[in-house]
């Protein structure tokens, strides 16, 4: 099943999103500080302003006011304050003990508890900025103090002026400072972004390259190259990627030299060997006929010149056949063939009928075009490996496998009751010369056996597999495809005559 895609998987993606977080990270910063110091300095301004001439109105206030006020001096007071600034829309309270008198609007409950509390206590201007129905306020308490002449120290009048002023006006230089600072992310960010792009188009340009070659190498080009262009870590790495590639050529071209020799000598040994093994072959037919006219040792040793002569001989003739598959040489002569009759002839030729369990499909059940010399071979292979080296029962079985795309297989099963193959050896049992275990290096079989019905086997469009089975024992599965084409046709014809 194919990987699905992630997120930010692609080195562009990253790139473009790490740039877009540098800058909007940079701009965020940046704008945060600058929006913090205008708008405390906005504020600070703004609020000095205020406090500064609140002070002055009610400095001049208590020049007016006796010590002990009544509603009518507080009243008097709070025009006074609003008379010097009938501009900025004050809202002012006087107070003194239980006495209150205030401007035309007497909303003052945005006067805290807090500030009650220090403007009482405290011979200085109090102030406290606060948040009222979704509007900022500025809130300033101010005590009339007079001075005591022994001790120079400023004394509470009991009499405080306290001060409500709108700042929507300074609110509105913040708001446009942080939507300043917004367009200038968004700025930023946009021009992060086609930096990334830009970047990631020169960091990218070559690693798409590399990877172009990495794939076409894959696909044996091993003479690709990768133009190297400055002085960078990508020049060094296409530069290191040509000279790998370059020692991979020259290793490769050497072992194909030397497997191409390995193969002509193979070949070469085998045809040169062909000629006096079969004038042996012929001698020690001879000598088997006269065998029973010599002595017992004479007999003994002429018996053994005829089964390493025999032996021998099939060892070169595996040989050449594993030559003529490498040498792409091998056509199979296809002809259709009823597959449970072919297995039954094989089994029948060899006396193995009595020897193997068979479970096969009735006449002209399946049919398919195989070569029948080399489905022989498979067979016989398949069959003698489990009588040699497994143990009753040997079983063959064959069926039909349907599979979801229509195309249908033919799978014959070859298993055994013996030890099974040993775990180290699976991987390498279809290997050339391979043989599973010490007590089967000295047999009779050349080890070529399993690669010549893989050959076979593959050379038919089919598969082959070994595995063990849970019970014990050792199977082999070879799946060839059924072509019913011609089945089919004599089916049509058939019923076109009926």
């Amino acid at each position: 099943m194919a990987k699905a895609p992630l997120p930010l998987r692609g080195l562009r993606a990253r790139l473009v999103v790490a740039f877009a977080l540098v800058a909007v990270a940079s701009s965020l910063s940046t704008g945060a500080l600058a929006f913090r110091e205008a708008r405390t300095g906005v504020l600070q301004q703004s609020q000095d302003s205020v406090i500064q001439q609140f002070r002055h109105s009610v400095d001049n206030v208590a020049v007016y006011t006796p010590s002990t006020p009544g509603q009518e001096d507080l009243q008097a007071a709070v025009n006074h304050v609003l008379y010097d600034n009938p501009q900025r829309n004050w809202r002012v309270l006087a107070t003194y003990g239980t006495l209150r008198a205030w401007s035309t609007s007497p909303d003052f409950n945005r006067l805290s508890p807090t500030l009650l509390r220090s403007v009482r206590t405290t011979p200085a201007a109090v102030f406290q900025r606060v948040n009222a129905d979704g509007h900022p306020w500025l809130v300033v308490g101010m005590p009339i103090t007079y001075a005591n002449p022994p001790s120079k120290n400023l004394l509470l009048s009991g009499m405080v002026m306290y001060l409500v002023v709108p700042q929507d006006a300074e609110n509105g230089y913040v708001q446009a400072m942080v939507s300043g600072i917004e367009r200038a992310t968004l700025v930023a960010l946009a021009l992060a972004v086609v930096l990334a792009l830009l970047a990631a188009s020169g960091v990218l340009r070559p690693v798409r390259a590399l990877r172009r070659a990495t794939r076409r190498m894959a696909e044996g080009h091993l003479d690709v190259r990768l133009a190297v262009n400055g002085s960078d870590e990508l020049a060094d790495l296409s530069q290191s990627f040509n000279d790998t590639a370059a020692a991979l050529e020259r290793s490769v071209a050497e072992l194909r030299r030397l497997e191409a020799q390995a193969r002509r000598f193979a070949a070469d040994v085998s045809h040169e060997l062909r000629t006096p093994l079969t004038a042996m072959a012929a001698l020690t037919d001879v000598l088997d006929e006269n065998a029973l006219h010599h002595d017992r040792e004479t007999g003994e040793a002429l018996r053994l010149i005829s089964e390493g002569t025999i032996r021998l001989s099939a060892l070169v003739e595996d040989l050449m056949e594993i030559s003529r598959f490498d040498a792409g040489a091998i056509e199979p002569n296809l002809d259709e063939v009823d597959l449970a009759e072919s297995v039954r002839r094989t089994l029948a030729s060899r006396g193995w009928q009595d020897q193997v369990e068979t479970d096969l499909p009735g006449p002209g059940v399946l049919r398919t075009r195989v070569d029948p010399r080399r489905l022989d071979v498979v067979m016989a292979n398949l069959v003698g490996n489990a009588l040699r080296h497994g143990a009753p029962p040997v079983r063959l079985t064959m069926s039909v496998r349907e599979e979801r795309s229509g195309l249908a297989w033919a799978v014959i099963e070859v298993s055994d009751s013996g030890p099974g193959i040993a775990e180290e050896a699976m991987p390498h049992i279809f290997e050339r010369f391979y043989k599973a275990g010490a007590s089967r290096t000295r047999s009779e079989s050349s080890g070529l056996g399993l690669a010549i019905t893989v050959e076979n086997v593959h050379l038919h469009g089919g598969r082959i597999s070994a595995a063990n089975q849970p019970w014990g024992g050792a199977a082999f599965t070879v799946e060839l495809p059924l072509h019913r084409e011609s089945s089919t046709a004599d089916d049509d014809a058939a019923a076109g005559a009926r």
